[in-house]
């Protein structure tokens, strides 16, 4: 994405689109029929369990039987050994039945003790991985403060040293499976430059540990969120995760690391809500025929299929740049998580409403499954935060250009050919960028059946490469203030690399099956490519021209009275 953003396509990252190792398909079966024939068992219990605000202990008992808290953690430890693709299938899986189950799952792994697996040691893994393989020790990220949530920086818990050990104190807020925990990766301040953090391990029998009571949620009622506190902690030395005073680069790639799993369970929840609604309609009968007979529950039910596909393909994509070893992915997985929950919750809003009444009903699933994935677009980095990041990050490296280009022009008259070949560099590429010519600047190792959506990208790459040349233009350095401006620039490339992943999994469909094997997913591609050419024309065309001041300006207006103060009486 960020050489997208310079107006450079590099279609070797697409093609081919990544798929599940053959060595882990055996297991994965084996994964998903253990987890279908076991919690189809406890479907009944799925509400009472909500409504309790508990996962009882004999079925946390059963999912360590299962394996489930061993899905990442390397065989010869007891573990599974999953790979990033893999894992988010299994996570996937499990969504389908119950987000509280998912999230416990995926709070473990994903993000709990992803920190050790990524920056432990070889005594830190030998000494804890068995125990997390086997659900003996369950695992939590303890990250958010109650003045620290998207501002992670601003943390207050503080680690001191003590000679061969750091005192540890301070309060976490939302701490999914903190009731149930025994390891947990924490983070605090330490001496050293403003600002500056480290992540620790911490285990439930150091003395001064302790969790608050279980949070009374709207959603994942069942899986376990408390306050986790730390008094005075002593926290061996050997400890420390990665190095002193590099934990939020810990945190970060911990939360960049883990986003698959998220991605995944929103897969999952989307693919059972599309089986629950066209169940649905096919039984539901009105004005003498079964209601999916009428073309506005088609119409539903059509784009929760365009956008399940477009969410497993992004997915599946940014799992397989992990798993293939790339390391600048923190972006393309911020997208993966802002498209799949914001497709998660309108699928499940849409099945809802063809379920009609009965959606509303808590006998039901609908409202459990959209309570439960409200939360998604919150946590594991805010929806509106993380657009901000894959916008500004673009505007960083456009940013380095102009620069570039800027002080060449200043000594153009000491150095004219030095400058003036740097001046014809940046204008050929805006050129290339205006007409789509140059082979950088094309999609050529693709069916030529896709070659009317490889324009739709196309166009859409030299939009977005003249979008963030125009946007910092514009802004220059206030660009970190113009919120309205980067949250169009982020809608565009969000677009712009799903619809990269769903034309990569077409392509690949076309090449394994035939196109008539895969005349359904061409059907997909045709709806969401149309789709994404109306929303980049539609931001590229609001940089200048939009209502942002007006709004803005009523924004204010209801701040500095705190409420709305018109009445029509």
């Amino acid at each position: 994405m960020r050489s997208l953003c310079m107006g450079e396509i590099k279609q070797d990252i697409l093609v081919p689109f990544p798929q599940v190792r053959d060595s882990e398909k055996e297991i994965l079966k084996g994964i998903f029929d253990s987890i279908q024939n076991w919690l189809k068992s406890h479907a009944p219990d799925f509400r009472k369990w909500d409504r309790a605000g508990e996962l009882p202990p004999e079925f946390l008992q059963e999912m360590r039987e299962l394996g489930l808290f061993s899905l990442i953690i390397p065989e010869e430890f007891g573990g599974l050994g999953l790979s990033t693709t893999g894992y988010s299938r299994a996570l996937q899986e499990l969504a389908k039945y119950d987000g509280s189950v998912a999230i416990t799952v995926g709070a473990h792994s994903s993000i709990g003790m992803r920190g050790l697996l990524l920056f432990g040691t070889d005594a830190q893994k030998t000494k804890y991985y068995s125990k997390l393989a086997s659900g003996e020790m369950i695992a939590a990220f303890c990250l958010t403060e109650p003045g620290a949530g998207s501002d992670a920086a601003s943390i207050k818990t503080k680690a001191t040293r003590n000679g061969k050990e750091w005192v540890l104190s301070g309060q976490k807020l939302w701490i999914t499976n903190g009731g149930i925990a025994d390891f947990f990766t924490v983070f605090a301040k330490t001496d050293g430059p403003e600002g500056q953090m480290t992540a620790f391990i911490v285990t439930k029998d150091m003395k001064g540990v302790s969790c608050g009571p279980h949070e009374d949620k709207m959603g994942l009622r069942a899986s376990s969120t408390t306050t986790v506190h730390f008094d005075d902690v002593r926290v061996p030395a050997e400890n420390v995760l990665g190095e002193v005073g590099k934990g939020f680069k810990v945190a970060m790639s911990i939360l960049n690391s883990g986003r698959s799993g998220l991605g995944g369970g929103c897969v999952g929840g989307m693919k059972a809500l599309i089986e629950l609604a066209s169940k649905q309609a096919n039984e539901r009968v009105q004005f003498g025929k079964k209601i999916s007979e009428y073309g506005l529950i088609k119409q539903k039910l059509g784009h929760m299929v365009v956008e399940c596909y477009a969410t497993e393909s992004v997915v599946a994509m940014v799992a397989g740049l992990v798993d293939q070893g790339y390391e600048d992915y923190a972006v393309e997985a911020a997208i993966s998580k802002v498209f799949g929950t914001e497709c998660l919750w309108r699928t499940a809003d849409e099945a809802l409403q063809i379920a009609g009444g009965n959606g509303f009903m808590c006998e039901f699933p609908y409202e459990r499954i959209l309570r439960d994935c409200r939360v998604n677009r919150i946590f594991e980095g805010t929806n509106d935060i993380l657009r901000l990041f894959i916008a500004l990050t673009a505007m960083n490296d456009v940013g380095k250009q102009l620069k570039e280009l800027s002080s060449s022009l200043e000594g153009i008259f000491q150095d004219p050919i030095k400058g003036f070949g740097l001046l014809s560099e940046y204008g050929l590429k805006r050129v290339s960028h205006a007409t789509g010519m140059g082979s950088k600047n094309a999609l050529s190792k693709f069916d030529p059946k896709l070659k009317p959506y490889c324009a739709i990208f196309e166009d859409g790459v030299r939009d977005l490469a003249a979008a963030a040349d125009r946007i910092l233009r514009k802004h220059g350095k206030n660009i970190i203030n113009k919120q309205f401006a980067t949250k169009r620039l982020a809608d565009i490339m969000i677009d712009l690399f799903v619809l990269a992943s769903v034309l990569s999994r077409v392509n690949t469909a076309i090449k394994e099956k035939g196109e008539k094997e895969a005349e359904k997913e061409l059907e997909i591609l045709g709806v969401f490519a149309g789709q994404v050419r109306r929303r980049t024309k539609s931001n590229f065309g609001k940089i200048d021209d939009n209502d942002d001041e007006l709004i803005k300006s009523l924004a204010d207006h209801a701040l500095a009275n705190e409420k709305y103060i018109w009445d029509n009486i």
